[in-house]
């Protein structure tokens, strides 16, 4: 007889047979003691946010002096330790907001040298990981979580204006969703639960959407000055505004341009400039316009007749990038 399937809780990660997928809360005290490993953009900010919803943070740790002094800014009231001293400090919540693949390594230390306990929260702050990488701290006793806010972060104070309503990605075991909501409230966010297999597609999604927004801008702008725009961020702050609305607001419908209408000898042409000012980003002005075309076609705005010389266009372009 095969073993039946552990039932899942969503936005947590599997649960052991016979254990209850609405588990008991965990109590905590109002006001958490807490810590914080890894004083960069994210760590600092989300822990003077808690400061500010009246939980003590008592410790916080930092390599560079560009960390040290962010520490002084945002934590006045924290004292500069060791990683080591800053877990044993944090009695409640243990807040780690090391690079992604830097998070299994920095518990495993800690549960190693003995300075993880039972009762104690451990979070990270990744969008790429859920709980997997704590694995070992729930071992010792803690209790893992990880808590990921979808918000692009500059480590000052200004940052802490753009939390209100922001959403976190937050995947906890059961007995700890009770918690997790109520700090997510402190920092006046809104939870979304996803589930531990979901992770890496979530943060993918984020990715894809925020950072490479950065370097599609970018790329326009260092375009329109090589067109002669002396003011390139003038004449595209109206312009990637609107787009970004009414994309949001109205999803492929928002689509306009000479993709979405197949003018094949306006892209063509794109194409021709691009390659002669600028060949490194004609790679990707391709596929995103293959991309776009397939949009435009699935949402009914772009006929697959009226996208066929477009298509090839697209397509002769990519085989002489690839050639």
């Amino acid at each position: 007889m095969s073993a039946l399937p552990r039932p899942a809780v969503p936005g947590g990660a599997a649960v052991a047979p016979g254990t209850p997928t609405s588990a008991v809360p965990l109590v905590f005290p109002r006001a958490l003691t807490i810590g914080v490993i890894g004083s960069g953009r994210v760590g600092a900010v989300l822990a003077a946010a808690f400061t500010a919803a009246g939980h003590r943070v008592v410790a916080a740790s930092g390599r560079s002096q560009v960390s040290r002094d962010r520490i002084a800014l945002l934590l006045p009231g924290a004292a500069l330790l060791t990683p080591d001293e800053v877990a044993t400090a944090a009695t409640d919540l243990l807040l780690i907001a090391v690079p992604d693949d830097a998070i299994a390594g920095v518990v495993t230390g800690l549960a190693e040298r003995g300075r993880l306990h039972p009762g104690q929260v451990v979070a990270h702050t990744s969008g790429a990981h859920g709980l997997a990488p704590l694995a070992v701290a729930g071992a010792a006793g803690a209790h893992p979580l990880a808590l990921h806010p979808a918000m692009t972060f500059t480590g000052t104070p200004e940052d802490l204006g753009r939390l209100p309503a922001i959403s976190y990605g937050v995947t906890a075991p059961p007995q700890l969703r009770t918690l997790a909501t109520r700090l997510v409230a402190d920092l006046g966010g809104v939870p979304e639960w996803i589930d531990e297999s979901a992770r890496c597609l979530y943060h993918a999604a984020l990715a894809h959407g925020a950072n490479h927004l950065v370097t599609l801008v970018n790329e326009a702008v260092d375009r329109l000055r090589d067109a002669g725009v002396t003011r390139p961020e003038k004449v595209l702050a109206p312009l990637l505004r609107a787009a970004l609305d009414n994309a949001l607001r109205l999803g492929d419908t928002a689509l306009t341009g000479p993709v979405s209408r197949g003018d094949a000898a306006t892209v063509a042409g794109h194409l021709d400039e691009l390659d002669r000012v600028a060949p490194e980003s004609v790679p990707a002005y391709l596929a995103l316009a293959r991309r776009t075309a397939d949009r435009a076609i699935a949402d009914g705005r772009l006929r697959p007749t009226d996208a066929e010389l477009l298509l090839g266009v697209l397509a002769d372009r990519r085989k002489e990038e690839v050639g």
